[in-house]
């Protein structure tokens, strides 16, 4: 958020006024920090007492209903251990769709119903907080959730479906995507991070930083595995390749996957070349018609973002996806994206949370580098899958990278992915994440017994 600020005013303001503003924010900080961690420290006290109280009350239930909030369906990450809750008597989960406020009510709705739909067709108990008579639903008094488990610690949604309205209830949270970008507070140390009672972390190195970087000390935090990529080690199972376009045994398939990060400032963390090779990817499409089926992935955000930009507008954006639907080797993915990556040859993208998920499949990945800055800006544990990565730094590149390694099969960096996943992706304890978070909840209620 504050960086935000900084842009907006840097752009708004008077080079000497915006100067003046940033030295005394910098002079104040020593004087308001200590302040706000005094308050800090009083509301985190109070919030873990009423996880203490939490945790009897739970124990002494027959049935625990646990809500999982979802923004985006694509952020989804908790399938596995939705079905152990499912199959056991004692949890009653449900999916709860809230609202993305960030870019309009359309973009909110066409969210909304994607997700419940998705979802109801997976067979999930579901339920949008927009109800018919466009009022939202009260989820502390409608639903009673003993457990909410966060999907995204970013304020995106309305006050009401955010940790701030649940203090007093057990509260959970899995990062959205695997973190490989080096921000440390973005990631470990929002609000979120330190009001959640149980933090479930990826590897030893997240909890580190959590350890190092959060005002809790990460004395919230387990590691667990990401269960994002529980389907690619322990639940297994083989999609059919009709859910592409183009179809035979000789057609590869490679997905395109865009970041949002379009803005044009130059910063370590803008790293989505999309303006750039957004109509190379449709010649390319031309181009190899006969031979790839290519699926354009984009992050949730983009449409949006591209909808406000002046130079592409809604018409342009909707056009572009238009044309990603209709020509005859294209698809979009908006959704649920397992399958996809389970049935593909190959991904091209630069996007962070993808450097793990898709390279867990170890299949050939090229990462898009819109710039050699861009790579000073991962974690030292990203560095390693970074490394595990054909990289592109022009159309060149991407068009050596589609004929040589998933046409040619000249597929060099196999070894070296298997290697990265067998030493440091899959989860510790012998088992998958979802089982490792869900047994680390049963713990801890049965603890109080």
């Amino acid at each position: 958020m504050i960086e935000k600020i900084r842009r907006f005013l840097k752009k708004k303001l008077h080079p000497h006024l915006y100067d003046l503003l940033k030295n005394i924010y910098n002079w104040s900080k020593p004087v308001i920090r200590p302040i706000q961690n005094f308050f800090f420290n009083i509301k985190l006290k109070r919030v873990q007492a009423n996880h203490e109280k939490a945790l009897k009350i739970i124990q002494k239930k027959e049935k625990i209903k646990v809500a999982f909030f979802v923004i985006h369906e694509s952020v989804w990450k908790y399938d596995e251990l939705y079905r152990l809750m499912e199959q056991d008597k004692r949890f009653d989960p449900i999916i709860v769709i809230c609202p993305y406020v960030v870019y309009g009510e359309d973009n909110m709705l066409r969210e909304m119903n994607q997700a419940f739909n998705a979802f109801n067709k997976k067979g999930y108990k579901t339920v949008k907080t927009l109800k018919e008579n466009g009022t939202w639903l009260n989820v502390r008094n409608e639903i009673k959730p003993d457990i909410v488990f966060f999907t995204n610690p970013y304020k995106l949604t309305k006050e009401e479906y955010y940790i701030t309205n649940f203090q007093d209830i057990i509260t959970l949270y899995v990062p959205y995507g695997y973190m490989t970008t080096n921000r440390p507070i973005m990631q470990y140390n929002q609000l979120l991070h330190n009001l959640v009672f149980r933090f479930f972390l990826e590897n030893q190195f997240s909890q580190q930083q959590a350890i190092k970087y959060s005002n809790v000390k990460g004395k919230n935090s387990v590691v667990t595995g990401y269960p994002g990529l529980d389907k690619n080690f322990f639940y297994k199972r083989n999609p059919s390749p009709d859910i592409w376009k183009l179809k035979g045994n000789r057609i590869k398939k490679i997905i395109w996957a865009p970041h949002h990060t379009i803005e044009k400032d130059e910063t370590l963390f803008n790293y989505s070349n999309f303006l750039e090779y957004a109509d190379f990817f449709i010649e390319l499409a031309q181009k190899y018609e006969k031979q790839i089926s290519f699926a354009f992935k984009p992050h949730p955000i983009l449409r949006p973002k591209l909808e406000k930009l002046p130079e592409w507008g809604y018409e342009r954006t909707a056009d572009y996806y238009h044309k990603w639907e209709t020509l005859p080797n294209c698809q979009i993915i908006e959704g649920d994206y397992t399958d996809f990556f389970l049935t593909s040859d190959a991904m091209i993208h630069d996007s962070g949370s993808f450097l793990v998920e898709y390279i867990s499949t170890n299949k050939p990945s090229l990462y898009m580098v819109r710039n050699k800055s861009i790579l000073r800006g991962f974690s030292p544990f990203a560095d390693l899958i970074v490394n595990c990565h054909y990289l592109s730094f022009n159309k060149n590149d991407i068009e050596n990278f589609i004929n040589k390694v998933v046409i040619g099969c000249d597929d060099y960096l196999k070894d070296k992915r298997q290697q990265l996943i067998k030493e440091h992706l899959l989860p510790p304890n012998g088992k998958s994440a979802s089982q490792n978070i869900f047994e680390e909840i049963n713990k801890l209620i049965n603890k109080h017994l």
